[in-house]
This record gives structure tokens, C-alpha cells and sequence, in this order.
């Protein structure tokens, strides 16, 4: 039962260093969506699912002009979650399940590539996207993406705490190593998403965080990333309140927990080389409180 780590989407915003930290310059920089693939007895397992291929071939129709712009995705058919899953040798339709940190269209836009699997997020994350009141929501949330899916399954925070984070177990038809912990504050249902291996937990933080520097001692984000961040949220308040809470644990439980955004590449680049030896842990127990880009074939 293997976990890969994919990138299932480039994004090249202007701003160079501004943006990613590492690119020189002000020109374009390099942002990634980091997936997960986990081989389960349940069947293939998402964690997110980057864009999608309609999105490749249709951007106009599925990915609003204003995103396009700022963003800049490389829409290759190449980084796609079901041409990769392909070439790992799988059959897409084996993909039974996709769990969804939010609905963001650079995180939802694969979902309709896999129809037959049910679809797993947070409750009040499918209301938001309903409602798309607003010039950021109706660009972060595209229908023509999520419309296609009919096997929904949205959950609440209720139920035993993961360290002293509020989570969400038992998902359905999934296995118990596999939880959701809520991280609300970019999006109102945003969540991370937590996996017990054999080498201890990964916690897929999604966008409650962009880059790396934000868990260090001595907070650090791009300024041209952390505006963007500013841009997207929905609540600030708990937005660092759950980055505050993210650090914490990295700094004290670092031996216990990997972390990991969904857009930073040199966080994405680490994790490829070793992801693929991690398996899901064969002794759950229940958890209390108690640079080298040219590997990303961009160069």
C-alpha cells in the first residue's frame, strides 16, 4: 500500500522570487500542486486531484480568465492525475475514492476524470462553493469542475482530537489511517489531511499554508505569495491562527509528522524522492494529544 507523490499541475506566476522563494529574478516562478496517490485495499486513493484534462484542453470554458492571468498554468497534458496514474502502470477507474483538501480549481479541476469515484471533503467546504457570492469565489469555485460528480460524502469536525487538532475518522469505504483535519481559514470547509505510515504521519496541509518558510521559528513567506495568500483567504483570524497551530506542531513533533503544503516545489521535490517508500501503517492506533528544479522536468 504505497503513497506517491505527484504534481498534477505547474504554475508560473510573475514575480519570480517574489513568489516561490527561489526562482531569480521577477519572472515567471514555479508553483506546484502536490497530490497524493495511495495504493489501498479499498482501491486507488487521491489526495487532491490538481487540474484536470478538460482543463488542459478547455481552460477558457473551466478556469476563470482571472486566475489564467495570475497564475499562468502550464496546462500539460503530461501533469494531469489520470495520464500519471497511467503511467505508474494503474487503471484509472481503479481510482475509487478522492479526498479534497477545498474545492479550488488547481485542486478540484481532475475530479470529473474519475466518475466513478465517490468524492470526500468537508460539509461546509461543498455549501461555499454553492454559493460563489463573490468575485474571488465564483473564480476559486467552477461549476462546469464539479458538476459531473455524483457520489459526494461531506463530513463535520466531530469525534476524537489528532494531537490537539479537531479531526474527522472513520471516513467512509476508506482506510482508518486516513483522517481530516479541519484547517479552516483559506477556504470556510478547507481541510488538511492526515495519513498514519509506517515512518509516522503525513499531514497534507493543502493551502493553509504556501511555503515552507511560514512553519520556521523565524516566519518567512515570499511577499509576492503572501499577498496572493491575503488575497484568497476567507478569515484571516483562523487562517493564522491554523498556520500558528501547523507550526507548533512541526517544531515540536517533527520526529512524529511530515508536513507539507500543496504548492511548494522544493517541499513537493524532497518528498518525491522518498514518498514512494512510505506505506500506510499496519498498526493504527488512534492518536491522542498526549534545489533541484530540473527535477521537475521545468527547467
Amino acid at each position: 500500500m504505497k503513497i506517491h507523490h505527484l504534481n498534477c499541475a505547474t504554475c508560473c506566476p510573475l514575480g519570480g522570487h517574489l513568489m516561490d522563494g527561489i526562482t531569480p529574478g521577477i519572472g515567471p516562478a514555479k508553483l506546484v500542486c502536490h497530490t497524493l496517490l495511495i495504493e489501498s485495499e479499498q482501491g486507488l486513493v487521491l489526495i487532491d486531484t490538481g487540474l484536470g484534462l478538460h482543463d488542459v484542453h478547455y481552460p477558457k470554458e473551466r478556469i476563470s480568465g482571472f486566475f489564467r492571468k495570475v497564475l499562468r498554468p502550464m496546462l500539460l497534458e503530461s501533469e494531469t492525475a489520470v495520464y500519471q496514474i497511467k503511467q505508474l502502470g494503474f487503471d484509472p477507474s481503479d481510482v475509487r475514492h478522492i479526498i479534497l483538501t477545498h474545492l479550488d480549481f488547481d485542486h478540484a479541476g481532475g475530479i470529473d476524470d474519475f466518475p466513478n469515484a465517490t468524492v470526500h471533503l468537508m460539509h461546509a467546504e461543498r455549501l461555499a462553493s454553492m454559493k460563489r457570492n463573490t468575485f474571488i469565489s465564483k473564480g476559486r469555485y467552477r461549476p462546469s469542475q464539479l458538476k459531473n460528480s455524483k457520489q459526494w460524502i461531506t463530513y463535520y469536525p466531530e469525534g476524537e482530537r489528532w494531537y490537539d487538532f479537531q479531526c474527522v475518522r472513520g471516513l467512509k469505504g476508506l482506510p482508518p489511517q486516513i483522517l481530516l483535519v479541519p484547517l479552516v481559514g483559506h477556504t470556510e470547509g478547507h481541510t488538511g489531511v492526515a495519513i498514519e505510515t509506517d515512518k509516522g504521519w503525513l499531514l497534507h496541509a493543502g493551502d493553509a499554508y504556501f511555503y515552507r518558510g511560514e512553519l520556521d521559528k523565524k516566519y518567512h513567506c515570499p511577499p509576492g505569495l503572501n499577498a496572493y495568500q491575503k488575497m484568497m483567504e476567507v478569515n484571516r483570524d483562523m487562517r493564522l491562527m491554523n498556520q500558528q497551530r501547523l507550526r507548533h506542531l512541526a517544531q515540536n513533533y517533527a520526529h512524529e509528522i511530515t508536513i507539507f503544503s500543496a504548492h511548494d516545489a522544493i517541499e513537493y521535490l524532497s518528498l518525491r524522492e522518498s514518498g514512494e517508500s512510505y506505506m500506510l501503517s499496519t498498526t493504527h492506533k488512534p492518536q491522542n494529544l498526549n534545489d533541484d528544479l530540473a527535477g521537475l522536468g521545468l527547467s
